[in-house]
């Protein structure tokens, strides 16, 4: 199983898609070059669908990822993640929340620390993960790229006070899942 990679231009920073045959393993704005022993990714690859989606997602034409992710992690790391990929675009969920829908409430500090860890960026939403009073939290792409995303999904923000101000019409909260 030879590992892919493919380099995508958006409006927010080159992102670097890699993975193999068994799934997507990282979607990363951090560009060190390709894994040593990684190739090009291949017209109809799940590499290449990723490079499409995300195209079609900075574009407004998607916001509902299909793809087969195979991310490193632990088990809770992997848990929480799988919880991150169930928030549709223009929704938002606090650590809180999050740790609530894993049935482990006081879980919110390692839920904050599986969600910094996150090695697929966007199509595991971590961004759409706040405080639980809406303030914005870290976001290992950097606050910047948070904010774009979270407005390009429908959110207005209050960069003064760094926190959502509005949130979309529709939105749900966790007890809603």
């Amino acid at each position: 199983m030879s590992t892919q990679y493919l380099l995508l231009t958006t409006p927010i920073g080159t992102l670097q898609v890699i993975g193999s045959d068994a799934g997507i393993t990282a979607i990363t704005f951090e560009n060190p070059g390709p894994p040593a022993d990684a190739v090009d990714a291949a017209p109809g690859s799940k590499v290449h669908q990723a490079g499409e989606q995300l195209q079609a997602y900075f574009t407004g034409q998607h916001d509902v990822f299909d793809l087969t992710l195979a991310p490193a992690g632990t088990v809770f790391q992997k848990r929480v993640w799988a919880c991150l990929e169930k928030i549709p675009a223009g929704q938002t969920r606090s650590y809180g929340e999050i740790a609530a829908a894993l049935g482990q409430p006081g879980a919110s500090r390692a839920v904050g620390l599986a969600n910094a860890r996150n090695p697929i960026a966007i199509v595991v939403p971590c961004h759409r993960i706040i405080g639980g009073q809406g303030q914005l939290t870290g976001y290992a792409g950097g606050m910047a790229r948070k904010i774009w995303l979270l407005r390009h999904e429908g959110h207005t923000i209050d960069q003064h006070r760094q926190r959502i101000a509005r949130v979309p019409t529709g939105s749900a909260s966790a007890q809603d899942e």
